[in-house]
């Protein structure tokens, strides 16, 4: 195996690794232990870290796989940019909507819901774009 080879790999695992010890496990343990308003202020605050570390993960095997597969590497490219999108534009307007449902207004929290499920729509999306990757890492 080329570095290129392991280093792709390595940030391709990671990337998925990371996406799904998250959604199974510190997502709902979250909720879990914390009441709703510690928790989600919690998961507003790790939400930033947490795309970053998507987009740096997906950015680099990205980058490692351009020699080696370019179908994969446009594959890590967006769900790179995917989880830039959702951190600077969808996140925001999740959490004003948040406050706004809230604050009583009746019209965010259909708006906030529909948001919601998009991103963890994407982030689903990502975590398969991650796999299918991996998968051709063994196949």
């Amino acid at each position: 195996m080329t570095a290129l080879a392991a280093l792709a790999l390595f940030a391709t695992a990671l990337l998925l690794g990371g996406m799904a010890f998250f959604a199974a496990l510190v997502a709902p343990l979250v909720f879990r232990v914390l009441d709703a308003e510690a928790g989600g202020r919690f998961i507003r605050a790790l939400f930033p870290g947490y795309y970053l570390w998507v987009a740096g993960c997906a950015g680099a095997a990205s980058v490692a796989l351009l020699p080696l597969s370019k179908p994969d590497a446009g594959l890590m490219a967006a769900v790179a940019g995917l989880a830039i999108w959702l951190r600077q534009v969808l996140m925001p307007r999740i959490n004003g909507l948040s406050d706004r449902a809230k604050a009583g207004d009746m019209a965010a929290k259909p708006a906030f819901d529909r948001a919601h499920k998009l991103s963890v729509a994407a982030n689903l999306l990502q975590m398969i774009a991650a796999g299918v990757v991996l998968a051709g890492f063994v196949i």
